[in-house]
Formats: structure tokens, sequence, C-alpha cells
């Protein structure tokens, strides 16, 4: 039985939670985060070769705020646990231990973890033999800088590279640091780096509708200041940080939100978009100019005045909302020069799964892994990418204009040209520019934009033969891909075309390089001069 609280730091997080074997007869993980807003589980596959997709096979939450669950101690007057709570959340952890089971994920696979509110109760260790006596599970309760770790990792692990700012709000803290993926060592300075604050979400609403006004006044101040002194801390570390404020031809830092609270936040942005209805339901991997992240009082507004449902906000989320937009305006102030605003699905459980991930695995980029299951050979798929990147300008400056090759979608496109080629080619138009948007909801890296270019290239692929209703949605996807790139549009339907030219030449998936090439040759002989 656990006596003492279990603290787990950057210098022994590895040797609490198991690491990635790729030679391990079982490749499943499940995940417990006991946060402050509610505790989360998830049960994710890493079987080789595609751990780097972090592939979730289940997952639940359960509404118990430990946060709120906190009470002052008749006799010490510390915040703590009641005999209710603590057997309510030992009874829920012991559920999650059977499913875990008969999804027969290994006993050592199993880790639970606690962040802000375990740190706080006084009487922690209570609840952490209660949860070891009621299901067998042991409660690692992370240190500051490993929740930062955690969440950022979780946050990065959505992306191919990242190079920003990051923050996390959950229900009792809010941490800010800063990462950029072409650094050696980043995790780990972004984790040493880092700045946790006292002012979740879940602690400032409370503080808010305090009717003591100095306290409110207080911690406004304390939160204002502690996020400038975060963020000066940090481009004090990080001089490429400070380059984004000062330097005259920067156009600012991309910032990086995770966390329920802020996902909060993105949610009444996509109710409030410019493109509407906005076209993708998930806020993961949603982003936004600076200059719209920046309104929050409109935001509030629309919170405040709406009645009817806003897509992804709880009744809770709704009643937060007032401290998560304190929350923002106090960034805001902090950080004068915002380019973007991405809002990450990612957490603290996809940041503990992602650290179990060697650095070349880490490191690799997931859009390759997407085509799997093709029956296309490796070659063969090659051979299509390379002859559909022939057909575009050599002049062309692939670096600043969305498309499919640019990014990193060539092999997952070039599977797809044959696909359902028995169905109308309406039918695959609309199915394409739906399955684009809607398939592998939560695999990383495949963000709106990526999965926006796909369904508009690959509609185009079949000639974008659409019905009444599929033509509101398609015009909603050109106007997402408008804001990243009008040009996008064209290539979009370029590329969409030579597909289609490629599918008439050949009929049937080639198997390999030379039948492709033999039968481009001959279409070219029999062409007139």
């Amino acid at each position: 039985m656990a006596s003492v609280v279990d603290i787990v730091t950057l210098d022994n997080f590895a040797s609490r939670m198991p690491l990635w074997d790729p030679n391990l007869p079982n490749h499943l993980y499940a995940l417990v985060d006991m946060g402050s807003n509610g505790i989360r589980f998830s049960i994710s596959d890493l079987s080789p070769p595609y751990p780097r997709l972090l592939k979730s096979l289940y997952r639940e939450r359960a509404a118990i705020s430990l946060f709120d669950a906190l009470t002052e101690s008749p006799s010490t007057g510390s915040p703590a646990f009641s005999s209710d709570v603590i057997a309510r959340v030992s009874q829920t952890l012991a559920r999650f231990k059977s499913i875990a089971i008969d999804f027969r994920v290994p006993p050592d696979h199993v880790s639970v973890f606690a962040t802000e509110a375990m740190r706080k109760a006084s009487n922690a260790a209570s609840m952490l033999n209660a949860i070891q006596s009621e299901s067998g599970l042991g409660v690692h309760v992370l240190a500051p800088e490993v929740e930062t770790l955690f969440g950022a990792m979780g946050a990065r692990s959505g992306f191919t590279t990242v190079n920003g700012l990051f923050l996390d709000l959950g229900g009792g803290s809010v941490q800010m640091t800063y990462m950029n993926s072409a650094m050696r060592d980043y995790d780990f300075q972004a984790a040493r780096t880092g700045k946790s604050l006292p002012f979740g979400a879940a602690r400032l609403i409370n503080i808010l509708e305090n009717d003591d006004t100095d306290v409110k006044a207080m911690a406004l101040d304390e939160l204002k200041a502690g996020m400038h002194g975060a963020f000066s801390r940090l481009q004090q570390e990080f001089p490429l940080l400070r380059d984004t404020q000062v330097e005259p031809s920067s156009s600012g830092i991309d910032i990086y939100l995770c966390g329920g609270g802020f996902r909060g936040y993105g949610s009444i942005l996509m109710h409030n978009d410019p493109v509407h209805p906005y076209p993708i339901p998930a806020v993961g991997t949603y982003t936004v100019k600076g200059s719209f992240f920046k309104q929050t009082a409109t935001m509030r507004k629309s919170n405040a005045e709406y009645e009817g449902k806003i897509f992804g906000m709880s009744k809770r989320r709704r009643k937060q909302f007032p401290a998560i937009a304190t929350v923002v305006d106090a960034l805001i102030s902090a950080v004068p020069r915002i380019h973007t605003v991405t809002f990450c699905s990612g957490g603290n459980r996809e940041g503990a799964l992602f650290m179990k991930l060697p650095i070349t695995i880490r490191e690799a980029s997931p859009l390759p892994l997407l085509h799997h299951g093709n029956i296309m050979s490796p070659v063969a798929l090659d051979a299509v990418i390379h002859l559909i990147e022939s057909a575009l300008p050599s002049s062309m400056d692939h670096s600043n204009v969305p498309t499919v090759l640019s990014l990193g979608l060539g092999p997952l496109f070039a599977s797809e040209i044959w696909s359902r080629s028995g169905e109308p080619s309406e039918a695959n138009a609309s199915f394409q520019l739906h399955q684009s948007l809607e398939r592998d909801p939560s695999v990383p890296g495949f963000n709106h934009l990526a999965r926006s270019v796909l369904g508009l290239t690959l509609c185009f692929r079949w000639g974008a033969t659409l019905g009444p209703i599929d033509q509101q949605f398609f015009i909603g996807i050109r106007k997402l891909i408008c804001q990243a790139s009008p040009e996008a549009i064209f290539w979009a339907e370029y590329i969409g075309e030579i597909a289609r030219l490629l599918f008439q030449l050949c009929p049937r998936a080639p198997e390999s390089q030379k039948q492709l090439e033999n039968t481009v040759r001959q279409v070219q002989f029999l062409l007139p001069p």
C-alpha cells in the first residue's frame, strides 16, 4: 500500500512508466489522466510499424472534477478530498482497470497519473491508498515540469514539426513554454523553462464569482504578471522566440493551445468563424489568425447571448468561459505579436504515450503512414507521385502553396486515385470530399488545411460533380483553403485533373513503375506532333 505521494520528476519519469519496445508481443497501453476538471481514460495501440499514429482504441471521460471536490479540512484548514469523493474516484479507476483487462492490456502497461488537484490535496496519500486497495493501481503525481512536458509533447504529437509557444489550460493550472522541434533536446528544454500558474479554468471561475473585489483584483493582477513573467523568461532563454516580437520582418509567434479550457475557446471561435458553417467539426488542429483570436469581447458576448447549443461546449465549459477568456486576455497582453493560434486535441495522455517512443519515431512525419493497407506497391506508388510532380511547372514555389504534394499527402492521394473505381463519378466526388474530412479523426499530422486540400483535390479527380447539399459543403471547403492561399484552389483542380487523366490512361492501378512508364510512353507516341 502506498503511504506517501509518488512524485514523478523529469529525472525519474522514464523509470516510472514503461518505454515502448518493438520486440514486445503486446503493444497496447492504457492511461488514466486524473486531471483537475475530469478523469480521462484511453487505450492505445502502438504496434509497429505504426506507433507514430498513436492509434486510439477506446476512450472515456468521467465527469469528476477533482479541483471542485477539494474542500477545506475541518482539522487542518487545508484543501482535502471527502471520503465520498475518494470512494467514487477509486471505484471509477477500478472500472477503468477492468476495461483495460477486457482489451488484453498487459498489467504493467497501465499507467495512472494526477496533476494539480492531487498536488494540492493534504490527504492525497489517502486517495492513493484507496485507489490501490480498490483497483491495485498505483498513481503517479506529476511534478509541474513533467505536466508541462506531457502537455506540450501531447500537443506537439499532432504535428510533423513545430516552432511556437505552447500553453495548456486545465482546471487547476495553466502552463506556458516554448518548443522548437528543430532544436536539440527541445522537449526537456521546454519542460525545464516552462512556467505553471495556478489559474486553471475551475479555480479562476471561483475567484471571478467571488464577491470580494479585492480578491478578484489581486488574482487578475497575479495572472497578468505571471503571464508576462513567463513569456519574458522564455524570450531570455530562446533568442528565436524573442526575434518574433522585436524583428520588424517577423509576422509574430505561432501559438499552440491544448487542454479542455482552451479547446472551449476554440469551439467558440469556430462557432463565429468567417467560414460559416465551418465544415470540419473537430477543434483539434483548428487554426486561426492572431487578429481573430484576439476578439475576446466578441467571444464573451457570443457565449453569454447565444441560447442554442454551441458545438464542442458543455454546460460546465460555458459556465467557465469567462475564466477561459480572462486567461486568453492575459496571454494577449503578454504576447503582443501573435501570428496564428492552433488548437490541439492532444494532452497529457498523448504526451505520455509519445514520450514512450524513441526519438527517431517521434520526429518522423505521420502523414506517409496514412495510406497503409493500400494494394499498390511502394515502387508503383512512388512512380505515380513522381509522374504527378513532373506535370507541375518547374517554376512553381511549392513551399508557399498548400497542395497534396507540399503537405506530405502524396502517398495518400496517389493511393486513392483508383479507389472505388466501380462507382459513378458523382458518387465518388461526394464520397471523397466527405471522407477526407472525416477519416482518421484523431490521427496526428492531419490538420484542417491538409484534410480540406486532400478532399478538394480528390473531388476534382472525380470531376467535382456534386448535388445541391454537397455544393454548400464544397464552397465551405474552398473558403477554408482560401484563408491560407487562394492559389491552392487552382492547384487542387489542376492536380485533380492530372489524376483523372492518369486514371483514363491506366484504368487499373499500375503494378510497377515500368508498366506506368510504358503506358504513358504509348500515349505520347499516339499523340499528333
